[in-house]
C-alpha cells in the first residue's frame, strides 16, 4: 500500500469519486471527518455506499469512532463488513481496544489501530502483537497536542514516535506503518521532501487527504527503474553464487541482510494501479 485517501463518510459524492483518484487504498473516515451529529446519516452514507463497489477497486478501509461509538459504527455497517480489507481504529490506546471488536467483524477483516497518545506510541509493540492487526498508523496532530510537540520544517521532533512504530512493526512481524498525513495538501513540493524522509525511515506508504497528493506519495513510495534493475542484478547474483556472501559489480560485499531489501524494492516494484 503506497497511498490511502481518507474521505469523509458523510460525503457521499466524494465516497463516489474516490475509487478512481489513484489510490491503492481508500479510508471511509467515520471520526474525525464527520461532525458529531452527522455521524448516524454518515453511517448510513458509507453502508449504502459499500454495497456498490467494484470487485477490482482499492483496498477499502474504514476508520472508526473510539469506544463505544466505533462499536455503533461496526453495527451500523455490518451488512457490508465482506466488502472491505480492514477497519482503522482511531485513538487505539491498548490491545484491549482491539479485541474488543473482535467478534463485531467477519474473520477475514483485518485491522489498522490509528496511535494517537504518548501511551499509545509507548505500547506500541503490545498493540501491533494484537490479533487481526496488519499494520499501525500515527495519529500526528492528536499526538503532538497529547504530548506538548511543536514540529518545525523538517518534523526532527517526531523521528522518536515514528521510528518507535516502524520498530515496532517489524518486531511484530506486520507489515511497515502507513505514514501520517500532511493537512497542506498545496505544497506538493514539501509534500515530497517529507515522504521521501518516511521512505528512508522506514515506511512503505503514507495516508493523504486530498487527491492532489496521491500522485507524489505514489511516485515516493514506487522504485524507480534504476532501482528495480540494480536490485535484480544483486538478487541474481546472489542465487548465482550460492553462497552466504558474494561482491556486487562495484566490490561491495553483499550477504543476506542486502538481499532481503532487494527482495522488498522487487516486491514494491510490483504494485500497479
Amino acid at each position: 500500500m503506497r497511498s490511502a485517501l481518507y474521505v469523509p463518510g458523510d460525503r457521499p459524492e466524494k465516497l463516489a469519486g474516490s475509487l478512481t483518484r489513484g489510490a491503492d487504498a481508500l479510508i471511509a473516515d467515520l471520526e474525525d471527518a464527520v461532525a458529531p451529529d452527522a455521524k448516524p446519516s454518515a453511517r448510513r452514507t458509507v453502508a449504502a455506499w459499500l454495497t456498490t463497489l467494484p470487485q477490482d477497486g482499492p483496498e477499502i478501509w474504514i476508520r472508526i469512532n473510539p469506544g463505544k461509538a466505533g462499536h455503533e459504527d461496526l453495527q451500523a455497517l455490518e451488512p457490508g463488513l465482506h466488502a472491505i480489507t480492514g477497519i482503522c481504529v482511531a485513538k487505539t490506546e491498548t490491545p484491549d481496544d482491539l479485541t474488543a471488536l473482535d467478534n463485531l467483524l467477519p474473520p477475514q477483516t483485518a485491522l489498522c489501530p490509528v496511535l494517537e497518545s504518548a501511551a499509545a506510541v509507548l505500547a506500541a509493540v503490545e498493540i501491533a502483537r494484537a490479533p487481526r492487526v496488519v499494520r499501525l498508523q500515527l495519529g500526528e496532530a492528536d499526538l503532538c497536542a497529547d504530548i506538548g510537540v511543536d514540529p518545525g520544517a523538517d518534523e526532527r521532533e517526531l523521528l522518536w514516535p515514528r521510528s518507535q512504530i516502524v520498530l515496532a512493526s517489524a518486531a511484530a512481524g506486520i507489515d511497515p506503518p502507513l505514514g501520517p498525513v500532511s493537512t497542506d495538501f498545496r505544497d506538493l513540493d514539501r509534500l515530497a521532501e517529507s515522504t521521501r524522509a518516511l521512505r528512508r525511515l522506514g515506511f512503505q506508504g503514507r495516508a493523504c487527504i486530498h487527491p492532489a497528493q496521491l500522485p507524489v506519495v505514489n511516485e515516493v513510495f514506487t522504485p524507480s527503474p534504476d532501482e528495480l534493475a540494480k536490485a535484480r542484478a544483486l538478487v541474481a547474483r546472489f542465487e548465482a553464487a550460492g553462497s552466504g556472501v558474494v561482491v556486487d559489480e562495484s566490490g561491495r560485499m553483499v550477504d543476506e541482510a542486502v538481499i532481503r531489501r532487494a527482495r522488498r524494492t522487487l516486491a514494491q516494484g510490483k504494485v500497479t494501479r
